[in-house]
């Protein structure tokens, strides 16, 4: 038994990893810092600033910008762990290969298994969004498609069952049966899936020129709605600022933080990356920055707009302008989403394959997955694998489901990249010209005493966050309870080990913002890992190429 339970902690070393990359892995390396921040700004700014963000600010109120840097300077914490473990171990997996190199196996294929999630399954979330602009987009120009072509049969089904008027409803009784079953399909969805997977399949340069083109008109555009919506900007909407108190701010990070969640995705693209250890991390931390700054001044901006109880629509940008009058904007808008989301979905079905190749190379996935296509010197295979996940549930899953199932695998991930940090030996070496380093800040004390004057404060001022009445019957929040409790552990490490703050700082910001997860989220992604353990311990375990039984 102890056998095999250390071969799941088996770590890979990182020298294997850095002198398998100084060979030639296959891929182009042809991404500048230049070309690596625009891939960050094209994740980010995306499904999260053109749907999301309205749920988010209806919960929230104007007082939602707290989120936006709550969940900024969280990933920010995380953007340096990511940068640190770029420069050590310069190749493509992501999360994966770090957790690889610092928590072990076991670990490693939970998060491969977790940005599965991330990756794959959020652009299901980012079709349906790009659907619902792209209709609205040809309908401005007097073009239709049938709406049992642009609606998922789920939320059809459901919305004839409750009597609800709208399109959903009206894809069900409008659509054709097929073979005995009402035939609804979002094909708007299904054609952008199968024009990106063609797009990253035959080239990393192609993709990144789409990028860099996409990215500039998104930018352009957001500039115009943010300098247009100004103008029509009510004061008196910021009030009250917090509609909800702070926990109806917490109750948007679902939302908030998936408009976070792809600027990991540049850590991918190390191997097709002129100079990895200097432009991966500073392509994520200028993305990260310039991302931040454009949606805290959206956010404003719509909530100034309009009343926040206005907002909760899957096109809030659309919907602000449309309460305005301004119909001109809608074009515009419209076109906006549709760039800004065909990027997104890019450089998601860019991410996924490589996480898949870097896990086929160490013996986790079928060889198959690690293919190289001899002349688009891309993860062939992977990519082909990749559309078809993205492709197939489209046709019945439904979007809500998809963003709760996405958010809580990425901020997983983050911990354990924060973690993975602070278990590695910390690099004592001078700093090389062009490489990033992590900056060192003992935690030893200043840790200790942010914990022991936030415990003071937290439960004789609002001792609420952990406990409230609700009649004579006490309700314990269990989620604040356990995250003080890492809290506390940490702190005691960090005046043991003397850890470093930034990699500190980042695992309890993201620990802070699990607590906002639903108990539905967890049983989902419990159930999901419970799943992708089924398959390690079937294959991956047996096949790696560390397993010496």
């Amino acid at each position: 038994m102890g056998f095999i339970f250390n071969n799941l902690l088996r770590r890979k070393p990182v020298t294997a990893i850095t002198d398998a990359e100084s060979h030639d892995s296959g891929l182009h390396r042809v991404l500048t810092v230049r070309d690596l921040t625009f891939f960050g700004i094209a994740a980010i700014i995306g499904a999260g600033s053109f749907s999301s963000i309205g749920s988010a600010c209806f919960s929230g109120g104007p007082a939602v910008i707290f989120l936006f840097i709550i969940c900024a300077i969280a990933c920010g914490f995380t953007a340096m762990c990511y940068a640190d473990f770029a420069t050590r171990v310069p190749a493509s997996g992501s999360a994966y290969t770090y957790a690889y190199v610092s928590f072990g196996e076991l670990a490693a294929w939970i998060i491969g298994w977790a940005l599965l999630m991330e990756y794959s399954i959020g652009n299901i979330y980012v079709a349906f969004s790009w659907s619902g602009y792209f209709v609205n987009l040809i309908e401005s120009v007097g073009l239709h498609i049938p709406v049992w072509l642009t609606n998922n049969y789920s939320d059809s089904h459901q919305a004839f069952i409750d009597g609800t008027a709208g399109k959903m409803n009206d894809a069900w009784n409008t659509a054709p049966i097929v073979a005995g079953v009402k035939f609804i399909i979002d094909l708007p969805a299904i054609m952008i899936n199968i024009l990106v997977t063609w797009l990253v399949y035959v080239g990393t340069k192609e993709s990144r020129n789409a990028s860099n083109v996409m990215v500039i008109i998104k930018l352009a555009i957001i500039l115009l709605v943010i300098i247009v919506g100004a103008s029509y900007v009510d004061i008196d909407n910021w009030t009250p600022f917090m509609p909800n108190q702070f926990s109806g701010v917490m109750a948007g990070v679902s939302g908030v933080f998936f408009a976070y969640i792809g600027f990991d995705a540049v850590s991918t693209l190390a191997e097709e990356s002129k100079n990895p250890q200097r432009d991966l991390p500073r392509g994520m931390i200028y993305s990260l920055i310039i991302c931040t700054v454009v949606f805290i001044i959206l956010a404003l901006v719509l909530t100034g707009m309009v009343s926040y109880t206005a907002l909760n629509v899957s096109d809030p940008l659309a919907e602000v302008f449309a309460l305005k009058g301004i119909k001109w904007m809608l074009f515009i808008v419209s076109i906006a989403a549709v760039v800004a989301m065909t990027s997104v979905i890019l450089v998601f079905q860019m991410g996924q394959p490589r996480i898949w190749m870097a896990m086929s190379r160490d013996g986790l996935l079928p060889k198959k997955f690690a293919e190289i296509h001899p002349k688009y010197k891309t993860p062939a295979f992977s990519t082909l694998i990749t559309g078809l996940v993205v492709g197939i549930p489209i046709f019945f899953v439904t979007p809500k489901f998809v963003l709760d199932f996405t958010s809580i695998g990425t901020l997983f991930a983050f911990v354990l990249v924060c973690g993975g940090v602070l278990i590695l030996p910390r690099n004592m070496d001078a700093k090389e010209k062009g490489k990033f380093k992590m900056p060192y800040i003992n935690s030893k004390y200043i840790v200790p005493i942010i914990t022991i004057a936030s415990l003071v404060v937290i439960f004789y001022n609002d001792a609420s966050q952990i406990s409230t009445w609700e009649g004579d019957n006490i309700i314990y929040n269990i989620p604040m309870i356990v995250f003080y409790l890492v809290w506390i552990t940490i702190a005691i490490f960090s005046f043991i080990k003397n850890y470093s703050l930034i990699p500190v700082l980042g695992l309890l910001s993201c620990c802070y913002l699990l607590t906002g997860m639903g108990w539905t989220n967890w049983m989902m992604f419990g159930v999901w890992l419970v799943i992708g353990l089924v398959v390690y311990l079937a294959y991956g375990y047996r096949k790696s190429k560390l397993n010496v039984a």
